[in-house]
């Protein structure tokens, strides 16, 4: 609980910024003050040359592996797209209900899982929670050769997602290392894998396709499972013996000093070492206007990619090119798409406005839909395609970043994180449902234009909301109230402190 003086000094805060030093605010458990640093310690004169040091050692350590578990993770979703068209459906006799309904298991078993999946990394520990779900899901991928009818299908297929829910929470666990400022940048390093993902997907699908339909008795989509299986369960060793848990837990490859300032970072960022979670606090979230923005934001953004991705070959085929050279268009527009992640969250970091950067990332897809919608010629759609991908493929990394700056404490920000996963994973299941009229997908894209411009809208009301937000709590800095929410830390009220001021 904070004191008199930690009180007199909050009052003095009485502008807006991006960050502050939370020291003062954070919940003075016996949990959590071991990992806090002394107060001499925070008064340090800030350096300059040990934070470039100590971001460079955490993108060295963390970056590539957390990436290879979204590379991986991705690449065991959309593969059902590939496998699609290289036989699968005509093997096993799929109608297109059949395979819209085996990509909605998939996406009701992460909606089932997701809360756990993501609050609980610190109890089970990240390394061992990732390391677990990518055997897990390995396992089941390749074991996904040897169904022979629609309903072995499905059960596998929500199996997978069930284990694959367990690893969505890495852009949680990142914010456990980096401040605001660097978030979104390295949130898109992670989220750009799912691009890339999709894109080697292409390529492996469309060298199986090519060299090895028809081996040892297989058609191709029976290969396409058994090594995109395979490779995860051999990574997540990498994963379990190398990723660390969490600043407090660093063991190797830092010096005492850079550990002490890596701390300091993360307390920057608003994050305790409180493992335990407070259910009380998981459903009050829902009373907040703004979590309901930021969900509407993610349940469009979520209702196009995943459409996106799981029809994406078959949409391409639509456009008149054979089934093997689709798989590797398909490369091209996830290329597009990574390029359009690094793109605007680079820009979010640079210039913080984190509203108008979520707005005017859909403006590129309310364009490509229209064109998708009106246009017949088949050079001027796969452009179309290309835009669409660049421009709502960004939305995921812009709107978890944003959200996590928003929403603080670590049941609070782990729930929110959670939450902005599941409910827009409903509207991907509409998604999902929605692209049944082949081949040029009308009804869907016309969907999707929709909610484009849904994501536009409520990016600005958000912004102007959490600006109002901020007025309010300047307004009220010396009042009584105000006063008594300063005996409480920031673990127990989260960013309804009064000397939290959101990002806009």
């Amino acid at each position: 609980m904070a004191s008199a003086n930690s009180s007199d000094k909050a009052l003095a805060v009485v502008e807006p910024v991006e960050y502050r030093d939370p020291t003062l605010l954070l919940p003075t458990t016996s949990s959590s003050i071991g990992d806090l640093p002394k107060e001499e310690e925070t008064e340090e004169p800030f350096d300059h040359k040990l934070d470039r040091r100590v971001k460079w050692k955490l993108d060295l350590f963390i970056l590539p592996l957390m990436s290879s578990v979204y590379f991986f993770a991705t690449m065991g979703k959309s593969d059902l797209a590939n496998a699609k068209i290289a036989g699968l459906s005509e093997e096993l006799n799929l109608s297109p209900s059949d395979y819209s309904n085996a990509a909605t298991v998939f996406l009701v078993a992460t909606i089932i899982f997701q809360l756990p999946g993501t609050l609980l990394i610190k109890r089970i520990h990240p390394n061992r929670q990732f390391s677990g779900a990518m055997i897990t899901w390995g396992f089941l991928t390749a074991m996904t050769l040897l169904v022979t009818n629609a309903g072995a299908l499905l059960g596998l297929r929500f199996l997978i997602g069930g284990a694959e829910s367990f690893v969505q929470g890495g852009v949680f666990y990142l914010s456990f290392w980096y401040q605001y400022s660097e978030y979104a940048t390295r949130g898109a390093i992670v989220s750009s894998m799912s691009t890339l993902a999709g894109a080697f997907n292409g390529l492996i699908a469309y060298a199986i396709t090519k060299d090895l339909d028809g081996a040892n008795g297989w058609r191709a989509w029976r290969w396409i499972f058994l090594i995109e299986g395979v490779v995860p369960i051999a990574f997540s060793f990498v994963v379990l013996a190398l990723l660390p848990s969490h600043p407090s837990a660093l063991r190797w490859g830092f010096t005492e000093e850079e550990k002490k300032h890596i701390m300091r970072r993360s307390a920057r960022a608003h994050n305790t070492a409180e493992p335990q979670v407070k259910f009380s606090q998981i459903w009050k979230i829902m009373l907040d206007a703004h979590f309901w923005l930021f969900i509407l934001i993610s349940c469009g953004g979520n209702f196009c990619q995943s459409s996106l991705s799981n029809f994406l070959p078959d949409i391409i085929a639509g456009f008149g090119y054979d089934d093997v050279s689709a798989q590797l268009f398909t490369t091209i527009v996830y290329v597009c798409g990574c390029l359009g992640i690094l793109f605007f969250s680079r820009i979010a970091d640079k210039t913080n406005a984190r509203g108008l950067v979520t707005a005017f990332s859909t403006v590129g897809a309310i364009v490509g839909y229209a064109i998708l919608i009106w246009v017949s010629n088949r050079n001027v759609r796969f452009a179309a395609t290309c835009l669409v991908a660049f421009s709502i493929f960004p939305n995921t990394v812009l709107q978890i970043t944003w959200a996590a700056m928003s929403f603080v404490g670590y049941t609070r920000r782990g729930s929110m994180l959670a939450f902005i996963n599941i409910f827009p994973h409903i509207f991907a299941i509409s998604g999902n449902q929605a692209y049944q009229d082949p081949p040029l997908y009308s009804v869907g894209n016309a969907s999707a234009l929709g909610m484009t411009i849904l994501m536009f809208v409520c990016s600005i009301i958000l912004r102007w909301y959490l600006g109002y937000l901020n007025n309010k709590k300047k307004a009220n800095q010396f009042s009584p109230q105000a006063a008594e929410m300063r005996e409480k830390s920031l673990e127990e009220i989260g960013d309804h402190h009064p000397d939290f001021f959101y990002t806009l």
